[in-house]
C-alpha cells in the first residue's frame, strides 16, 4: 500500500508537501533563534548551549539536538527525491516541445529547481561553516556568536549566505502554496488568502536571515 502512495504522483507531492512544511517549521524557529545574537555575545551562546540540552534529564545531552537533525535529514532527503523524480517524470510526459507557448510562469516558479540546487549546496556549506568548522579558519567550538561574527566578516561568506536565503525566499513562497494545494487547503475562497500568507512568510524568513550577515557588515552586531 504504501509503495502504491509512494509510485503515484499525488504521493510524491503529499511527500514533497509534508516534508516541506516540516522544514518551513524548522527555519521559523532557526530564524528566531539566529535574531538572538543581537542581543550580544553572552545570549546568543547560552541559546546555542541550550539547544544542547533541551529535554534534560529526561534526555542526555545533545540528544533532542540529534533527534531535530534526523527529521530534518530525513525531510530534506524525501522532498530531494521528490522533487527529482516528478521533474524526471514530468519530462518523459512531454519529451517534444509545446506547439503553442504556455502562459508565462511566475519567476518563483520557473527558479524552484535551480532554488532547491542552491539550497542543497548551501545546506552543505553552513554544516561544513557553522557546524563542524571544517571550512572554517579559526573555528571555535562552544562559541557561536563568534563563529558567525567571523563567518559574515568574510566577502565570500556574506554572497553565499545572501544568495541562498533570496533562494529560500523564492523557493518558500512557491512551495508553501503549492503544499497547500496539494493537501486540500486551497479554494477559490482562500487561495488569495493562502498566496498572502506564502508571501509574507517568505518576505519574513528573507528579511530575518539577511539581518545577520547585514547587522555584522554594519557593525550592529561585532
Amino acid at each position: 500500500m504504501a509503495r502504491t502512495v509512494w509510485d503515484s504522483t499525488l504521493g510524491k507531492k503529499t511527500v514533497m508537501a509534508v516534508s516541506g512544511l516540516i522544514m518551513l517549521l524548522y527555519l521559523v524557529v532557526h530564524m528566531i533563534g539566529n535574531l538572538k545574537i543581537f542581543f550580544g555575545a553572552g545570549e546568543f551562546n547560552h541559546y546555542g548551549h541550550w539547544l544542547r540540552t533541551v529535554g534534560e534529564p529526561f534526555m542526555h545531552y545533545e540528544w533532542t539536538l540529534w533527534l531535530v537533525r534526523i527529521v530534518l535529514v530525513a525531510a530534506v532527503v524525501a522532498h530531494a527525491v521528490s522533487a527529482y523524480q516528478l521533474s524526471r517524470r514530468d519530462i518523459r510526459a512531454r519529451p517534444s516541445k509545446y506547439v503553442h507557448k504556455r502562459p508565462r510562469a511566475s519567476y518563483a516558479t520557473r527558479t524552484m529547481r535551480w532554488g532547491g540546487v542552491i539550497l542543497g549546496l548551501f545546506i552543505v556549506w553552513h554544516i561544513l561553516d557553522i557546524t563542524t568548522g571544517t571550512v572554517h579558519p579559526g573555528f571555535r567550538p562552544g562559541h557561536p556568536y563568534q563563529n558567525v561574527v567571523d563567518t559574515f566578516s568574510t566577502w565570500y561568506g556574506n554572497v553565499i549566505y545572501i544568495v541562498a536565503m533570496l533562494a529560500l525566499g523564492l523557493h518558500v513562497r512557491h512551495g508553501f502554496w503549492s503544499a497547500a494545494q496539494t493537501l486540500g487547503a486551497g479554494s477559490r475562497t482562500r487561495d488569495r488568502a493562502l498566496k498572502t500568507v506564502a508571501d509574507v512568510l517568505a518576505l519574513l524568513l528573507t528579511a530575518g536571515f539577511i539581518a545577520v550577515p547585514v547587522g555584522v557588515m554594519t557593525g550592529v552586531v561585532s
